[in-house]
């Protein structure tokens, strides 16, 4: 884990954890979950993560609306519908690592106290040419994914 907790005046979570890390803890932990973030949209066109080898299945709950970007006010009872066990760790990944850690703080406040952050998200930060899935993020750590 890159460190014990993030803090914030929106709250605290158990951490920030690599792509690599991720894929440990899933594969390590059968109570783990990995909660995708993003929009409907995203799924659709970027792709999501592969788990199957895992065999799991990456839960997408979005944290934001499309197409307006409004904020999903159903995140908490649609995490605790997929997800009830709130002592079993959470880990929450979207594009970049911007809206997981929104998503982490939230679930903390609603008792999810093993709520982790992805660094770098999906498809991590911008690269020269200004594209992403180059550098940082799942995508480029070279774990599975796959588009509809």
């Amino acid at each position: 884990m890159t460190n014990g907790g993030m803090s914030s005046a929106a709250g605290t979570y158990a951490g920030d954890i690599t792509v690599q890390e991720t894929w440990d803890m899933l594969a390590s932990n059968p109570d783990a979950v990995l909660i995708d973030v993003r929009t409907n949209a995203e799924w659709a066109y970027v792709g999501l993560p592969d788990l199957s080898s895992l065999g799991k299945s990456v839960q997408p709950v979005s944290w934001v609306l499309f197409p307006d970007m409004s904020k999903n006010l159903n995140f908490i009872d649609e995490l605790a519908a997929i997800h009830p066990d709130k002592t079993a760790p959470v880990i929450f990944l979207c594009r970049s690592g911007v809206r997981s850690i929104a998503a982490a703080e939230a679930a903390t406040r609603a008792g999810y106290m093993n709520s982790f952050n992805v660094l770098d998200g999906f498809e991590g930060g911008l690269d020269p040419e200004g594209h992403r899935g180059r550098i940082g993020g799942w995508k480029a750590a070279g774990l599975k994914w796959k588009q509809s």
